[in-house]
């Protein structure tokens, strides 16, 4: 490790000299993503902003429709630093409602449109939220009763159909619930966060106005709020693997940090089409995809929810040039038997964020669609991206482990790598990854004591156990939490998985520790199949065993149709841990 008084050579940031001129050159982002929007409107203003299906927003008509929100949002009373939940899926509402926010000077607290009552009202209660924009059925099915006795005063309501035409079955109808998935201070972010103040609460819900009648009624736009970029932009609440939801705070400056270096990385012409794979209420895809695109003057192309076959006709109507998603949505692009090279043709980047990406899927892609998925690394808690693949190279694997690197670092940014007492290891040594830059979050809402455990002297303590390599290439093994202890052996469950992958059949793979009355803890192995395809779970259990220690191989293989998964596409593992 190294020692006092001696030089870290993670501070020597050694990747800088694999990054192209572009990327180390130094970047001035505006304050807020509202700046990099009013920007786009006065380059572009007719330019399409948002494609929706057969829809067309232009810049200048989402600028006006969002002042109108914005306006209905100032008359009821909401202003600088209240909190405006969103939750919806990726339509046209969202990006009008989060811009309204932020005119209205709030703070967006974006929640997955999955969750339940339960899920919505701790979170509401948690942030103080004084506003909730949902889907109408939400709201009539359990939305109202989940804003009830919360500090919520104001509601709207939208229709996914509204924008559009087109009323595709395979998108519009009703979702079950997947399992549980993944608010603004007045201090200013560097401060400690506050403790949240208990509002009085109201005794019924409000009764809810349509989102898009009010954004079609034309109110003035309130007075400029004067963002910053110190002021907190969204109270993220992180991915629900495991434990309570924390909301992240999120500054201005951050999102608009790791947007414009979304574009600086990717070399896309002004104007570009993106396409929203990631929902946008997940940090990836509002960083980059709504944030990177409205950086970029260019068109953001939305389609409800994940559907393999209505993005696959998307992307052959709209062509974009970019998209991110987790490796389960490629999963499921490749295995659609519509599924052609022509319909990838039009990327010049696709990257992979939010889930581990197995180096044998990338390969599968390459091979059968001819595209390279960049992969890439980040957290709620560092605003998205810390670490990508430079789109001028290829990611190495690592030989010992067969792990994919995730990346390298941007030119702001210090990763490094520390063992058990904070010290730094040597490069190619394992231990926790530990992020400090521009895109680093403050702390968590109304939670000082695990602030100060996560964020010590503001660097990002992830969780994740990695390791960097003498050129600044980053590998993630695996959460800290997820490690599997057989026979006082360490197993690392992403290194079983990436051998699942590489068997022809297998679709998606979760790895994960059972008690064993010998070992103490023994391996398990959950995986899906690939359509078309067969094996048997003693045939999956050797395959592995044959290519890895005899400590690590799955002693039992379960197959499922589909593995749990959050919205943003992270396998739960922890939800197969506990069917045992």
């Amino acid at each position: 490790m190294t020692q006092p008084n001696q030089p870290s050579g993670y501070a020597a940031k050694p990747w800088l000299g694999l990054l192209s001129p572009a990327q180390r050159a130094p970047v001035s982002p505006p304050p807020s993503l509202l700046h990099a929007f009013r920007e786009a409107v006065a380059r572009a203003p007719g330019r399409t902003a948002l494609a929706y299906f057969d829809g067309r927003v232009g810049y200048a008509e989402t600028d006006a429709l969002s002042d109108s929100v914005a306006g209905h949002l100032a008359a009821h009373g909401i202003g600088r630093g209240d909190r405006v939940a969103v939750m919806l899926q990726n339509t046209p509402h969202f990006v009008l409602a989060v811009l309204a926010a932020w005119k209205a000077g709030a703070v967006v607290v974006p929640l997955n449109p999955m969750y339940k009552a339960g899920e919505i009202g701790h979170i509401l209660r948690d942030s103080g939220a004084a506003a909730l924009v949902c889907d109408g059925r939400t709201w009539t099915a359990y939305g109202a009763e989940a804003a009830r006795g919360t500090a919520v005063r104001i509601a709207l309501t939208a229709s996914d159909r509204d924008f559009q035409t087109r009323d595709d079955p395979r998108v519009f109808a009703p979702a079950e619930p997947e399992a549980a998935p993944e608010a603004a201070s007045e201090a200013a972010p560097e401060q400690a966060p506050a403790e949240p103040a208990d509002p009085p609460a109201p005794a019924d819900p409000p009764t809810p106005a349509d989102l898009t009648a009010v954004a079609r009624r034309g109110h003035p736009a309130p007075p400029d709020p004067g963002l910053t970029a110190a002021d907190t932009a969204l109270i993220s609440y992180t991915s629900g693997t495991s434990g309570t939801p924390k909301g992240a705070m999120n500054p201005h400056g951050a999102l608009t940090h790791n947007a414009v270096r979304q574009v600086t990385g990717h070399p896309l012409p002004e104007g570009a089409t993106y396409f929203a794979l990631a929902p946008l209420f997940h940090i990836t895809g509002m960083v980059c995809e709504l944030g990177a695109c409205f950086a970029n003057a260019g068109t953001l192309v939305l389609a409800h929810r994940f559907e393999a076959g209505v993005v696959l006709e998307a992307f052959l109507a709209h062509r974009p040039a970019y998209t991110v998603g987790p490796a389960t949505a490629f999963m499921a692009l490749a295995a659609h038997p519509e599924a052609t090279a022509d319909h990838f043709s039009s990327f010049q980047v696709l990257s992979s964020g939010g889930a581990p990406l197995p180096p044998a899927l990338v390969e599968r892609l390459r091979a059968a669609y001819g595209f390279y998925l960049r992969n890439g690394y980040g957290l709620t808690e560092c605003t998205a991206p810390c670490a990508s693949v430079p789109v001028h190279l290829e990611a190495p694997v690592d030989p010992g482990s067969g792990t994919l690197s995730v990346g390298l670092p941007g030119a702001d940014t210090l990763v490094r790598i520390l063992d058990e007492q904070g010290a730094e290891v040597p490069f190619g040594e394992t231990g926790e990854i530990a992020v400090r830059g521009p895109q680093v979050v403050p702390g968590y809402w109304g939670l000082p004591a695990d602030t100060a455990k996560a964020f010590p002297d503001g660097e990002l303590r992830t969780g994740d156990v990695g390791f960097m390599d003498a050129d600044g290439w980053l590998y993630v093994v695996d959460r800290k939490k997820d490690m599997i202890n057989a026979s006082g052996f360490k197993v690392w469950p992403r290194e079983v998985e990436d051998v699942l992958y590489t068997h022809p059949a297998v679709r998606e793979a979760a790895v994960v520790g059972v008690p064993d009355p010998y070992r103490g803890e023994s391996v398990k192995a959950y995986v899906s199949l690939r359509p078309g395809t067969s094996a048997e779970p003693q045939e999956l259990s050797a395959y592995c065993a044959a290519r890895i220690a005899a400590y690590k191989y799955p002693r039992e293989v379960e197959i499922l149709p589909v593995l749990p998964k959050t919205t943003s596409g992270k396998i739960l593992r922890r939800e197969l841990r506990d069917r045992g």
